[in-house]
């Protein structure tokens, strides 16, 4: 309500000056989740941008049961949404996320269930794909998904900023995949993705089988990290402005360039060319085309265009 009696009222002497007000806002946030979550806060701090945080900050952000179906719920939901266009996710209090709760999620892993051998195998398969869907739901949520890290992101918080598609963070942040320490191979998306992401095929195995910290600038150096800020109230409004600038294009556009770039990661050049012309054969039947070119040739910024909803 503030957001809105300010703006009504031009308290804001211009864009930038509602960013880091916004920004302020979402970096400090003290709120509780809002409905129907108990482990994630959701809010829209700008037309067309939603930001997921997640909201337990009490225990630096673990992910404990119901995170785990929750992002599934929030993320499925997010895809079908017209009015969002970009989604930015974050953390609430001292850290980005501590990992997966061990405590709440114990009797899941350790206690699966089943008469025999191959029963209980069987469970436990079901329970890693169904954890597995948690971070793969970002990944296939057509809306690009920008992820503002602070301070500590351990074990599982890697497998989830890895399936995000532009990642930020502050000089603070430090990143660990942290499974070998306690007995198990990562299996809900670090050691498929995290190779992808930095390209290093040597490092990757060396965070893995080590599961020593890295660091903010060795993240930006090694393509973890596409950007460092100082703290972080200056990278949720680097984040916000970022996503107003995806969420200001055709999001025809935008979500198909995400679509195909997820699906030329995973095949051939020769595929991903076959797969863009069979896309774009309908996809440039669009009103999206005609009207960003008339924008460009007359200067102005594709923001200024208002787009159909998607």
């Amino acid at each position: 309500l503030v957001i809105v009696f300010l703006w009504e009222h031009s308290r804001f002497p211009d864009d930038f000056s509602v960013i880091v007000f916004l920004a302020r806002a979402m970096s400090s946030s003290s709120g509780g989740p809002t409905s129907p979550y108990t482990t994630l806060a959701i809010s829209h701090p700008a037309e067309s941008v939603t930001h997921v945080e997640l909201h337990r900050p009490e225990k630096l952000n673990a992910m404990n049961k119901a995170f785990w179906r929750e992002m599934v719920d929030c993320f499925n939901e997010i895809s079908g949404d017209p009015d969002c266009r970009v989604v930015v996710v974050s953390g609430a209090g001292k850290i980005f996320t501590a990992g997966i709760d061990l405590m709440d999620m114990a009797s899941d892993v350790l206690q699966p269930g089943g008469d025999d051998t191959a029963r209980v195998s069987w469970n436990i398969r079901r329970i890693i794909t169904k954890y597995q869907e948690t971070f793969s739901v970002i990944e296939k949520c057509p809306k690009p998904v920008v992820v503002a890290i602070h301070g500590a992101c351990i074990g599982g918080g890697v497998d989830l900023i890895t399936a995000c598609d532009i990642r930020l963070c502050t000089h603070d942040a430090w990143f660990q995949v942290k499974e070998v320490d306690i007995g198990l191979a990562a299996d809900v998306g670090t050691l498929q993705r995290l190779p992808k992401v930095i390209g290093s095929r040597s490092l990757v195995n060396e965070l893995a089988l080590t599961a020593r910290k890295m660091f903010a600038d060795e993240a930006k150096s090694s393509g973890l990290v596409s950007r460092v800020f100082a703290e972080k109230e200056a990278m949720m409004a680097g984040a916000l402005e970022m996503a107003g600038e995806i969420a200001g294009r055709s999001p025809v556009a935008v979500q198909g360039t995400k679509i195909n770039l997820i699906y030329a990661r995973d095949h051939s050049v020769p595929e991903g060319l076959d797969y863009m012309a069979t896309w774009n054969m309908s996809m440039l039947q669009t009103q999206d085309v005609m009207k960003s070119a008339q924008a460009a040739m007359e200067k102005k910024s594709p923001k200024t265009i208002a787009f159909s909803k998607l």
